[in-house]
């Protein structure tokens, strides 16, 4: 979906295809069919934005095909859906039973990373839409904080260098100006945007920025206008933001707010829970851990990282940290000039919600991301951005 934003400007707006357990590019080429190009009719629009998700497999068929990706990019335009961000955070195995700490893996310590991204960017730079010329790839924060050394941590930064000089190659090669992002996520390297600031300086490179995700935001508990301020002005670019909702629990110490937090502990994702103290920011890895008697203090609310579904706030006690996105996009898209152009919905956690909140058919799943896409398209539009056709 596209919008004008009043400085004259594009700003695209798509929801990501890893909530589809989708490793090969078959798979990927159904889900088009079968999830996509519903979800863009049940809005009535022409045209979608899909924040791809490509596993490794799946990339690995369309970078050594050129046959494949140019089939790849004629299977989006038939289905009226394009691609102008890819979501290269997940490596493989998203969809798996189990994910956990796996997620992190390969760090950008480990030469499979660097190589993995850059055949991303190659891909994009071939599926971007003819009249786009900038594309946006979101990735892990550098590693998982227990496996990060000074040693490891340099390495990292070396790799992410070095992908900064092949995207300013590929750009010359093609045309097309591709931008990575590092998406802070608590537990990791980088956990919060004031994390990201001493790495992204390090780094210096203008190809090499920030994927402000507004769950993770919220769940460090993090101010969005003093997060945003504070990237602007030490003049590291925000790649994209992923629009994306916390669950939120006001009162943890009652009994009713914790059998409703059991709810959501579930054995796919981790859920890293904080909370905000007087003496500062305190966590647990997962909630399962924070619903041990006194692992986390229980005095003032916790935020579990959960991407719970835009439109639906989980049933109270509980709710979501809707407010924090809505803020956040005021300051991302509603100044006199966006401070990002690729806006994503990502509630890749459909399947692992509590049983009665799961969609139980493909059509249920349509239905919810459709209306998140209608929610994120009226706070848009209420900031005086025009949809376009």
């Amino acid at each position: 979906m596209r919008f004008r934003h009043p400085d004259g400007s594009l700003v695209h707006l798509a929801y990501c295809t890893n909530v589809h357990p989708a490793e090969t590019l078959d798979a990927v080429v159904a889900q088009l069919r079968d999830h996509c190009e519903p979800i863009r009719r049940r809005l009535g629009r022409d045209r979608l934005g899909i924040g791809l998700w490509l596993a490794k497999d799946a990339a690995l068929a369309l970078e050594n095909d050129p046959c494949a990706l140019a089939s790849l990019r004629a299977e989006l335009d038939r289905r009226g859906l394009e691609v102008v961000t890819l979501n290269g955070f997940p490596y493989e195995g998203f969809g798996s039973e189990q994910v956990k700490y796996r997620v992190y893996q390969p760090d950008w310590a480990d030469p499979e990373r660097l190589r993995h991204t850059t055949a991303l960017a190659r891909i994009l730079a071939g599926l971007l839409p003819d009249d786009i010329v900038e594309g946006s790839i979101s990735t892990l924060p550098l590693a998982w904080r227990s496996v990060a050394t000074p040693a490891r941590t340099e390495t990292a930064l070396t790799a992410l260098r070095a992908l900064g000089d092949r995207l300013d190659a590929l750009a010359e090669l093609t045309g097309r100006s591709l931008r990575i992002g590092l998406e802070p996520e608590p537990g990791c390297v980088v956990e919060t945007t004031a994390d990201a600031l001493i790495p992204l300086t390090d780094i210096g490179h203008p190809r090499i920025g920030i994927c402000v995700d507004t769950c993770h935001l919220a769940t460090s508990f993090e101010d969005p206008g003093t997060a945003l301020d504070a990237l602007a002005q030490a003049g590291v670019p925000i790649v994209k933001s992923q629009l994306s909702a916390a669950l939120h629990a006001e009162q943890p110490h009652r009994p009713d707010v914790r059998e409703a937090l059991t709810a959501f502990d579930e054995p796919r994702f981790l859920h890293q829970t904080r909370t905000l103290t007087a003496t500062g920011r305190q966590g647990t890895d997962d909630l399962r851990e924070a619903l041990q008697p006194g692992a986390l203090p229980d005095s003032t609310p916790w935020r579990t990282h959960v991407h719970v579904p835009l439109h639906a706030a989980p049933a109270a006690p509980l709710t979501s940290t809707l407010p924090v996105l809505a803020t956040a996009l005021t300051r991302l898209v509603g100044g006199p000039r966006p401070l990002t152009r690729h806006l994503e919905v990502e509630t890749y956690t459909w399947q692992a919600l509590p049983a009665e909140l799961r969609p139980r058919t493909r059509t249920q799943l349509t239905d919810g991301i459709a209306a998140e896409l209608s929610l994120a398209r009226d706070l848009l539009t209420d900031l005086g951005l025009k949809e376009l056709p």
